[in-house]
């Protein structure tokens, strides 16, 4: 039995030129359940208001969201294509960044880079006034030079700077300034009370402004600049880091350098240098982890789900290929965990 063919996953970006990020869908269901307040312009797949196509094509959302109560749901882990600027207001709210866990207060600021993969709730959101903005600047891997729209406008100095500080930053959560809750607020007034065509100009501003103060008020502190993170190790750590996600795609050697624009022999180094195993062992490590997770949580799925759900060909190939790195096979596996549980109950 094979396994129907499907199209590459995107882990930072799609091979074939349209990215995937987060559609924030929990959000726009609690909004449609008039759980909380929501506004936003915003394009592609984020919920809010629709700007025209050409409006700011870069800008993919500013929002807006008002909880007055603990809400039922959250943003589970997520990735977005762009620069994304967050301001708590009021409230507090549990956020997490490439699995550092953070409790924001009111008045903190949060800057995640592209594709960088982070969490907000914990796992549900609490009662909390939260702004966030998203502006894609082009970076498909993390290796890739950031493009800022020509309406941004910075000086060629300054925008170098900016990008250096945003770019090359690890830290996410910052304590903010009433300047920069200013340009939320005012960008907040805005997608709230009116069409987008009418505050073109106010909100190019607006944002150029929200950039200004975040620059000004960076520059200030002592921060750690981490070359590494616009770096091609970068792009494959980000790439094996995602791989457990989409273990049932085919992966082969090629197509995994293909997604992060590498020839087979420079993906396969860096595989072994951040793995310390061939690009093949560590795609079979992360298909058995997983199959031994399912195996134990699982108990209605068949040995053969399980197999292809991991990107397993057949089976029998899984069974294989289980026994050789665990010493036993799939079914004993199973027993054992079972017995486990049964004696922990």
């Amino acid at each position: 039995m094979k396994r129907t063919s499907k199209p590459q996953p995107a882990i930072f970006y799609d091979v074939n030129g349209t990215h995937r990020a987060d559609t924030c869908e929990p959000l726009r269901n609690a909004k449609a359940r008039g759980d909380l307040y929501h506004a936003a312009f915003a394009h592609g797949t984020y919920p809010g208001q629709r700007m025209p196509v050409k409006m700011l094509p870069e800008l993919c959302v500013a929002c807006v969201w008002d909880a007055k109560e603990d809400q039922n749901w959250g943003l589970p882990k997520h990735r977005n294509e762009g620069i994304e600027l967050g301001y708590l207001t009021r409230g507090t709210l549990d956020f997490t960044v490439d699995d550092q866990h953070y409790e924001l207060k009111a008045g903190d600021f949060t800057v995640t880079r592209p594709w960088q993969p982070h969490t907000v709730g914990n796992p549900n959101v609490a009662a909390s006034r939260m702004h966030w903005l998203i502006l894609d600047v082009g970076v498909r891997r993390p290796n890739d030079p950031w493009q800022w729209p020509d309406w941004i406008n910075f000086s060629e100095h300054d925008l170098a700077g900016l990008t250096k500080l945003l770019s090359f930053n690890e830290q996410p959560v910052w304590r903010g300034n009433k300047q920069i809750e200013k340009c939320f607020e005012k960008i907040a007034h805005h997608v709230s009370s009116d069409s987008p065509e009418d505050v073109q100009t106010r909100l190019m501003l607006y944002i150029n402004e929200l950039f200004l103060e975040a620059y000004e008020m960076l520059k200030t502190k002592q921060i750690k600049l981490d070359v590494k993170l616009g770096s091609t190790q970068r792009s494959v750590e980000m790439f094996l880091s995602g791989l457990s996600e989409h273990l049932d795609y085919p992966w082969t050697l090629e197509s995994m350098a293909e997604h992060c624009n590498l020839g087979r022999s420079r993906f396969a180094h860096y595989c072994k240098r951040i793995t310390n195993m061939t690009a093949a062992d560590y795609l079979a490590h992360c298909r058995v982890e997983k199959s031994k997770e399912l195996l134990a949580n699982a108990p209605d799925a068949s040995v053969t789900d399980i197999a292809f759900s991991c990107g397993f060909e057949s089976s029998q190939y899984f069974a294989t290929v289980f026994k050789k790195k665990t010493g036993i096979s799939p079914t004993q596996y199973r027993k054992v965990e079972t017995e486990q549980q049964q004696k922990s109950a």
